[in-house]
C-alpha cells in the first residue's frame, strides 16, 4: 500500500501495550504500527506530536443527537463536533428523542439523510423496539441498525413506549431469531411506582425516587429472559453497583450479557449535588460515592464492558429546579475523555484502562471491526491527548448545541490537542474541518 501519512509519539497505545512508535497511514486505513525511528516512506508526510498520547479514536454507543424533530435539544451537526473536539471519532445515535423515532425503515433513511451531511465523525444508529413494531425489527436489522433499544419503565416520550415482561420476552425471541441485540433501559416500573414521589428542590428527595431496587429487579428479569431465549443483551448506564454480582454471575453461567457505565455515575457523587442543581438530574440517577466506588471496581474487574456518554441534552427551559419535573440527562459528549482520565489516573488506572472502557469495549459491543484499536487494517482514527494538561470547563467553549453540562467549574486533566477520522485530521486544538463523517451500517 502507498503510505501517505506517518503520525509519530513516543506514546502510542496499541494491543500489545504503550510504546514509542510510527503509525503508517495509507487511503485512510492502518497499514503498520512501525518503530518510533522507522524511517519515513516516500512521499508521505510526517506527524510528529511528541510526546502527547495517541489513542485510538473513541466510540460512544449511547448518544441522543435528537434530529429531526428535536433540533432545538441537539443535531448532528453539532454533536459530532462536541464528540469530534472531545476524541471520539464514531457514535451510534439512539432511537428516541428525535421524530421520527428510529422504529421502521423508513424513520431511519429520514434520520440518515438529515445526518449524511452533517456529520463531523462516523455515526451509526440503533433501532428501536416498542410493544406494536415486533414486524419491523428484522427490516430494521437487514437495513443496518446495530441493535434495538427497549424501555422496561416509561421513556419520557409518549412516542417511545415501554416493553412490558411480556412483550420483552416477544421482541427478545424475535431479535434472538437473527442473532440481533437488545439494549435495554433497565429499571423495573412498579418499584418506581411504589418509590416516593416528592416535587421540589431536593436531590435526596429524587434519589429516593428512582431506588436502586428498581434497575436491580429489571436487570434480574432480564438475565431471566436472556437465558430462557439465549437472547443477546446490553445493559445501558449502569448506575445500582448492587446489580453487579448478579450480572458477574450471569456472565459466568454464560448468559450473552454486557454492561455499560457512564462519566457521571463514575466521575460525580449524590452528596455533591447541590438542590435545585437539576444539570445533574439523570434516569437512573447519580448515586452515593461508595456505590461509585464499587462501580470503579465493576470497570476493573470486567464485569462493567465499557463506558459511554449517554449524551442527552436539552433546551435551557426543560430543565428546571424542580428535580420531579425537569428533564432528565447529562451533556457530556465532549468532556467525556478527559472526566474519565481525571477519575481514573487518581485510582491508579492508566490511559490503556480508558482505550478498553472508551475505544475498545464501545466498538466490541456493536461489532465494529474497523475501529477500536491501533493496528494495521483498522480505520486510522485516532485521538491525540495531552494527557498531564488540565483545563477548567468553562461551557461557554463547548460545542453542543446547549451548553448546559454537570462539569462545569470543574477542573480536569487531559487536553485533546487532535482528533484524526481515517487519516484526516478534523480537529486541531478546537478548531473543527468541515464535516468528512460516514454514515455506519451493521457489518459494513
Amino acid at each position: 500500500m502507498d503510505v501517505n501519512l506517518v503520525l509519530r509519539s513516543t506514546r502510542v497505545i496499541t494491543p500489545e501495550g504503550t510504546r514509542p512508535a510510527s503509525i503508517a497511514v495509507s487511503g485512510g486505513t492502518i497499514a503498520a504500527v512501525l518503530p518510533y525511528d522507522a524511517e519515513v516512506p516516500a512521499g508521505a508526510r510526517l506527524e510528529d506530536v511528541g510526546d502527547d498520547v495517541v489513542l485510538p479514536g473513541l466510540v460512544d454507543t449511547h448518544v441522543h443527537v435528537n434530529d429531526p424533530g428535536r433540533t432545538e435539544w441537539e443535531g448532528f451537526w453539532t454533536a459530532t463536533r462536541a464528540a469530534a473536539a472531545g476524541g471520539i471519532t464514531t457514535l451510534l445515535d439512539m432511537p428516541l428523542n428525535s421524530l421520527p423515532p428510529t422504529t421502521t425503515v423508513e424513520n431511519l433513511r429520514v434520520k440518515q439523510e438529515v445526518a449524511r451531511t452533517k456529520a463531523h465523525i462516523d455515526v451509526g444508529f440503533w433501532g428501536g423496539a416498542l410493544p406494536d413494531n415486533v414486524k419491523d425489527l428484522r427490516p430494521l436489522h437487514d437495513a443496518g441498525v446495530f441493535g434495538f433499544k427497549c424501555f422496561l419503565s416509561p421513556s419520557g416520550v409518549d412516542e417511545f413506549p415501554e416493553l412490558d415482561q411480556e412483550r420483552l420476552a416477544t421482541s427478545l425471541a424475535e431479535i434472538s431469531g437473527f442473532d440481533g441485540l437488545m439494549i435495554v433501559h433497565a429499571e423495573d416500573p412498579h418499584h418506581l411506582a411504589a418509590a416516593p414521589q416528592k416535587s421540589g428542590l431536593a436531590y435526596a428527595d429524587f434519589l429516593a425516587s428512582r431506588p436502586r431496587d428498581a434497575e436491580n429487579t429489571a436487570i434480574g428479569n432480564l438475565v431471566n429472559q436472556a437465558r430462557r431465549l439465549n437472547a443477546r443483551v446490553h445493559v445501558l448506564h449502569l448506575s445500582s453497583s448492587d446489580a453487579l454480582p448478579l450480572i458477574a454471575a450471569a456472565k459466568a453461567e454464560g448468559v450473552k450479557i454486557t454492561v455499560e457505565s457512564c462519566p457521571h455515575f463514575l466521575t460525580l457523587t449524590a452528596e455533591e449535588i447541590p438542590d435545585g442543581a437539576t444539570e445533574f438530574k439523570c434516569c437512573p440517577p447519580i448515586r452515593e460515592a461508595a456505590n461509585q466506588d464499587a462501580l470503579w471496581q465493576g470497570l476493573a474487574d470486567g464485569t462493567i464492558d465499557c463506558i459511554v456518554s449517554d449524551h442527552s441534552p436539552s433546551t435551557a427551559d426543560l430543565k428546571t429546579p424542580d428535580f420531579a419535573s425537569a428533564w432528565g440527562g447529562i451533556s457530556s459528549l465532549q468532556l467525556g475523555l478527559p472526566a474519565i482520565w481525571t477519575e481514573a489516573r487518581r485510582r491508579g488506572f492508566d490511559l490503556a484502562d480508558v482505550v478498553r472502557w472508551m475505544s475498545e469495549g464501545p466498538a466490541r459491543l456493536a461489532g465494529l471491526s474497523r475501529k477500536g484499536a491501533i493496528e494495521a487494517g483498522r480505520d486510522a482514527d485516532f485521538a491525540v491527548l495531552d494527557p498531564e494538561a488540565t483545563f477548567t470547563v468553562d461551557p461557554a467553549e463547548l460545542q453542543h448545541r446547549n451548553r448546559i453540562t454537570a462539569y462545569a467549574g470543574r477542573t480536569l486533566s487531559g487536553v485533546v490537542t487532535s482528533t484524526w477520522l481515517r487519516g484526516q485530521r478534523i480537529a486541531d486544538h478546537g478548531t473543527l474541518t468541515e464535516p468528512t463523517g460516514r454514515l455506519l451500517e451493521r457489518n459494513n
